[in-house]
């Protein structure tokens, strides 16, 4: 498997973060000092892609234009002499190939992937779900990556989640067939907690084969109305086989405000110049200091 491409669905409306997603796209809001879409980017080129399709829609032209050049800021900061900030933002425009594709309706992440099939020429390609953040020794996708070079089949990313969030995710059941490592038997699109068949929890990481698109096409809508990548996998289960890798690392959902806010201060604590500020200006707010 050659793999270079990653999809990264960007369209959706962000009603979870809704007022700050009004006209600001979810994947732009900063966590720290970057856009939570630039996380998600690096990700994809440490784990070895070159090449990104942003699923967009209309309104979301500004994450497109976060990873070209801005002459016009350039120029003032080359002028101010403020070199370093200029390179900075010379590196996040020349950091990957972008390629977009419009998602002209809104009809759920299976929908979004299958809007890519016609630029997706290599057996194999990433998928990575723009508002879930993973930071660790190795690279989520990279993880997958792995695993789907060493035994030629489709992989998803799981994590295990806390009972009463089952019902936010696809889950997976299937046998462990090395540590981590899991061949899936069976999917099921946000579960209720009392019928769903374990708590390994989809987490937005893909590596997927060109049989996910008939699969797609063929997939009537599930949850919600919406064609659900989830129901299209289940196929690809069921037939040439999927594996379930879980990712070892630390995960953040920005559509989840105190997963976002944690983001945000855990790559705070990462800055020596502002760590100790910080700390000393939280103390006060955690409940045993009232």
């Amino acid at each position: 498997m050659n793999i270079r491409k990653v999809v990264i669905p960007v369209a959706g409306w962000g009603t979870r973060s809704l007022p700050a997603t009004k006209n600001i796209p979810k994947e732009m809001l900063p966590v720290y000092n970057k856009p939570a879409v630039q996380y998600v980017v690096e990700e994809a080129i440490r784990s070895g892609m070159s090449d990104t399709v942003f699923v967009t829609n209309r309104d979301k032209k500004i994450i497109e234009d976060h990873f070209d050049h801005n002459l016009q800021l350039e120029g003032v900061l080359e002028r101010a002499g403020k070199t370093a900030m200029l390179q900075t933002i010379r590196d996040v425009a020349s950091m990957v190939n972008i390629i977009s594709i419009r998602q002209k309706q809104q009809l759920g992440l299976g929908h979004a992937v299958l809007c890519a099939k016609h630029v997706i020429s290599e057996e194999a390609f990433g998928v990575m779900v723009g508002d879930d953040l993973m930071f660790g020794m190795e690279p989520g996708l990279k993880q997958l990556l792995d695993v789907a070079v060493a035994e030629r089949l489709p992989v998803v990313g799981v994590m295990e989640v806390e009972p009463d969030k089952v019902s936010r995710y696809g889950i997976v059941s299937g046998e462990e067939i090395a540590p981590g490592t899991y061949r899936v038997t069976d999917l099921v699109e946000k579960p209720a907690a009392n019928k769903a068949p374990s708590r390994l929890a989809i987490v937005g990481r893909y590596i997927l084969t060109q049989d996910i698109f008939p699969a797609l096409e063929k997939t009537p809508p599930g949850a919600g109305g919406e064609i659900q990548l989830t129901d299209a996998l289940k196929t690809l289960a069921h037939g040439r086989g999927l594996l379930a890798v879980k990712i070892r690392g630390m995960r953040f959902d920005v559509g989840d405000w105190a997963e976002y806010l944690t983001a945000n201060i855990y790559f705070a604590l990462q800055d020596e110049e502002i760590r100790d500020d910080l700390v000393k200006q939280l103390k006060p707010l955690l409940p045993w200091n009232c």
